[in-house]
């Protein structure tokens, strides 16, 4: 079964393009490399920010919680007020357009 890791996460007054910089050049390309990823959703609203990040299973993502996460963490951490919040699911459903 498919497993999400949801990030809740604020980004710092006037960091939003660095931070858009940091995911497209470093995050993404990390993430891909990651064993079981297989899509990452990030959306942005002003300063408030989620990321989805959809995994094979749940020990892919576990994995990457321990191994890569730290280093995600500390690329974007310039850009970030606080700790990120991780919540992880169960994904029960879900569908693409063709």
């Amino acid at each position: 079964m498919k497993f999400a890791r949801n990030v809740h996460f604020e980004i710092k007054m006037g960091k939003t393009d660095e931070f858009n910089r940091v995911m497209q050049a470093d995050v993404l390309p990390l993430l891909k490399q990651q064993k079981g990823f297989k899509e990452e959703l990030t959306l942005v609203s002003s300063s408030k920010g989620l990321g989805i990040s959809i995994w094979e299973d749940r020990a892919s993502a576990d994995a990457y919680a321990t191994g890569a996460y730290p280093q995600v963490l500390e690329k974007l951490n310039p850009t970030l007020v606080g700790k990120p919040n991780v919540e992880t699911f169960d994904v029960t459903a879900s569908a693409l357009a063709n």
